[in-house]
């Protein structure tokens, strides 16, 4: 009969690899199985969030004229204090032309 305490206890990197018994290894591919549903479950969410992103954009006609609001909670990679998105820089005019070939090698 296996032991419940193995499943309720942390499992370590050390754990896994110096108790290499059946109980660490089936908690350690239980803990793995858990993580991966759970990392799916959190690219439909992302998915499902773009997907709402781009439908106020095609409200507002226009994309990048809303700004979003920062997450409301703790996101892994993104900070509470997110500064809002920067406007796209405006490009410099170019210089008038003058009429004369410039070398490369001769800046007159």
């Amino acid at each position: 009969m296996a032991k419940a305490t193995t499943a309720s206890t942390p499992l370590s990197f050390v754990e896994i690899v110096m108790r290499a018994d059946v109980e660490t290894i089936r908690a350690a591919l239980e803990a793995k199985i858990k993580v991966d549903e759970l990392l799916s479950e959190r690219e439909q969410a992302y998915r499902r969030i773009a997907e709402l992103e781009a439908q106020v954009e095609e409200l507002m006609g226009e994309p990048g004229v809303f700004i979003f609001p920062a997450t409301p909670f703790p996101v892994s990679g993104f900070s509470k204090s997110l500064p809002a998105p920067a406007k796209k820089p405006v490009p410099a005019p170019l210089a008038p032309a003058t009429g004369k070939a410039q070398s490369k090698n001769n800046p007159a």
